[in-house]
């Protein structure tokens, strides 16, 4: 009976033994295709200027596609050339325009025609022509399909049609938006899937630019790292968060993305800092390389009294937060209990109240309730709230690939850790499942369990079993506060040394019912360091870290600027980048970011789509139309 009305209703959209028949050979074909390109990425930290610029080049598969097509019958020059007009056509047509004009600039347009559409063919052939066609841009779909599938140019006749539309192209001065158009094609067809493994926040100065960005590529996912539930937090509504957020971004001088990309006005805790610490020379509380940095020299004493203003706050309300959960077992994270007999870097605490240190004063309270008014309100920040939730989890498999950004919280003996994850013990796969409940309880519950579940995000931040953080404590307190060193240590969990292990990996693998022999392990959250003969494959290839520094204050430990894993259709291949240099530059002389390819791990057959968890997708629809098409061939079914 069930399989009988979901036959009927999937009569509704194939009416008659033609429509599924067509719909069979179209499904059966697109099987056979070439699976497409997957790019892994992760702890990107604001760097929006890095990753735009990846996204352009698809971590250098354009500029390989370039060689392919032209090999050595074009020049490095022009090879650059083209690559800077593809990544950024809007820019490098304007540049050109200013050196050209008239009958040149016409030569010039009619050879980059033809030179970004080669291009897109080559991009283009794995694909179906369906699949192409709904990405073109109505204004120009029919132009482009022409100019793609006329490839039989050794014609007289052929090659007279292919150059009469190029000169109509030209003549009615459509040829500049026509380039643009094929750029974007190609921007679009290069990178199928995009897979950000965690940390799009803090540090750099562009996260609302990344999101920006990742709202415009056709297939993403996020596996969210703790930066990002540090943010999801604040958004949310968590207040503890919310200071952590502000501490963070003004601790590393990167108050442009509250600021600029999501509008919060920042004046209130300016004027209650000044008010508070106005003669406070708050000289522990410089922001980061301020000294370095123009922009903050006439504002770095505002900037450290901010900074120390809401940490103080922030204490006081994670003080809070910890005491309303006495199951977390972090007393320790109660750090101001005890404030008046340490030894302190900073004695000046005059909104503490040593009898109650953890509340608000009247001030605090209100700056508090504008500052959450102020997140509540940008339209920006709530849409792209919307966005980590839709398009995020925290975890995914997915073709052999389970992502997830830090850990699986494991014993010492490699045995999943048992926690606590609001009020139900679990362990491994159904830790991670309960933790992703809680996640989206915070943002989509309501009453008493979104108010648990909003708090736990706190405990997801800095809990010694999450699996966003696994360390026994975060020091925030005693790095402002104690010089004496070992209390700043936070102990790593068992899983950052087990998980080099190849059978602690394969473990894993089976917990989230993955082959152990071919799945593999995508990490990011602990930068490799490269420089110290680190490497990003792990436990014999079976897990990859791929956080490479796309961060610029990491880069010193890492040595480099980012990896890319790429898993295309004849397989692995890892990208290690340099840093990138500017934008500018890019577009005036074709500099790009220069890429190593550390790891080509191609087997013998190409993966086709029938190979993948799309394809397994497409075979149960297949199988469904199959049974619709025998209803309608045996009469149980009246076509229409």
């Amino acid at each position: 009976m069930e399989n009988e009305r979901y036959l009927r209703l999937l009569s509704e959209k194939f009416p008659n033994s033609q429509s599924v028949v067509t719909e069979l050979i179209n499904l059966r074909a697109i099987l056979s295709l070439p699976k497409g390109t997957e790019h892994f990425v992760s702890d990107l930290h604001g760097e929006s200027l890095a990753f735009i610029h990846m996204i352009k080049n698809a971590s250098g598969v354009v500029r390989k596609k370039v060689d392919e097509v032209y090999g050595d019958s074009m020049s490095e020059e022009d090879k650059r050339a083209l690559c800077a007009l593809i990544y950024y056509p809007d820019e490098r047509i304007e540049l050109i325009k200013h050196s050209l004009s008239g009958a040149q600039l016409e030569a010039w347009y009619r050879k980059m025609i033809q030179q970004v559409v080669e291009i897109a063919r080559a991009v283009t052939i794995k694909y179906s022509r369906s699949k192409v066609h709904k990405l073109l841009p109505p204004d120009y779909a029919y132009i482009i399909k022409e100019l793609l599938h006329e490839t039989n140019l050794e014609q007289h006749d052929r090659q007279t049609y292919y150059n009469a539309i190029i000169d109509a192209i030209i003549e009615t001065g459509c040829a500049e938006q026509l380039i643009i158009a094929i750029c974007y094609l190609i921007h679009s067809l290069t990178i199928d899937t995009l897979h950000v493994v965690g940390d799009i926040f803090d540090r750099g100065p562009g996260a609302s630019k990344i999101l920006d960005v990742l709202s415009t590529v056709r297939d993403f996912d996020i596996q969210w790292g703790n930066h990002d539930i540090e943010w999801m937090g604040a958004m949310a509504g968590n207040l503890a968060l919310l200071a952590t957020v502000l501490r963070v971004s003004i601790r590393y001088a990167n108050i442009e993305t509250l600021e600029e990309g999501y509008g919060i006005n920042l004046l209130p805790l300016a004027n209650f800092a000044m008010t508070v610490y106005g003669d406070d020379p708050c000289t522990l509380w410089q922001t980061k390389d301020f000294e370095n940095n123009p922009r903050l020299t006439r504002s770095a004493q505002l900037m450290a009294k901010m900074h120390k203003a809401i940490s103080i706050i922030q204490f006081k309300l994670e003080g809070q937060t910890v005491r309303r959960h006495p199951e977390w077992h972090m007393d320790d994270r109660a750090v101001l209990d005890n404030i008046n007999s340490l030894p302190l870097l900073d004695s000046y605490l005059p909104t503490i109240n040593p009898q109650d240190p953890y509340a608000l004063s009247q001030e605090e309270e209100d700056l508090m309730s504008q500052l959450a008014r102020s997140f509540r309100k940008s339209e920006k920040m709530q849409r792209h709230l919307r966005m980590l939730y839709e398009h995020g989890s925290l975890y995914l498999v997915r073709n052999g690939f389970l992502l997830y950004h830090a850990a699986i919280p494991l014993n010492a003996d490699g045995s999943f850790t048992e926690a606590d994850v609001c009020g139900k013990l679990v362990s491994g796969k159904a830790l991670m499942d309960r933790t992703d409940e809680i996640i989206r309880q915070a943002y989509y519950g309501t009453g008493k369990e979104k108010e648990d579940a909003l708090d736990y995000m706190l405990y997801l931040w800095e809990g010694e079993f999450s699996p966003l953080y696994n360390k026994d404590k975060m020091t925030t307190f005693e790095r402002y506060f104690l010089a004496d060193k070992s209390s700043h240590e936070e102990k790593k969990g068992a899983y950052f040394t087990l998980a080099d292990d190849e059978k602690i990996c394969e473990k894993i693998l089976v917990e989230f019912g993955l082959d152990p022999s071919t799945g593999r392990i995508v990490n990011g959250h602990v930068p490799v360091r490269t420089i110290q003969g680190e490497t990003p494959m792990r436990a014999n290839g079976k897990r990859f870290v791929i956080d490479g520094g796309f961060s610029k204050p990491y880069q010193e430990k890492t040595g480099i600027a980012g990896y890319t894993l790429i898993y295309n259709s004849h397989g692995i291949q890892l990208v290690e980048h340099e840093s990138f240099e500017s934008r500018e530059q890019a577009v005036l002389s074709g500099s790009d970011i220069n890429n190593r390819l550390l790891l080509q791990d191609f087997s013998g057959h190409r993966i086709r789509i029938k190979d993948t968890d799309k394809g397994k997708e497409l075979l149960e629809q297949i199988n469904s139309l199959e049974q619709l098409l025998h209803a309608y061939q045996n009469g149980s079914l009246r076509e229409r």
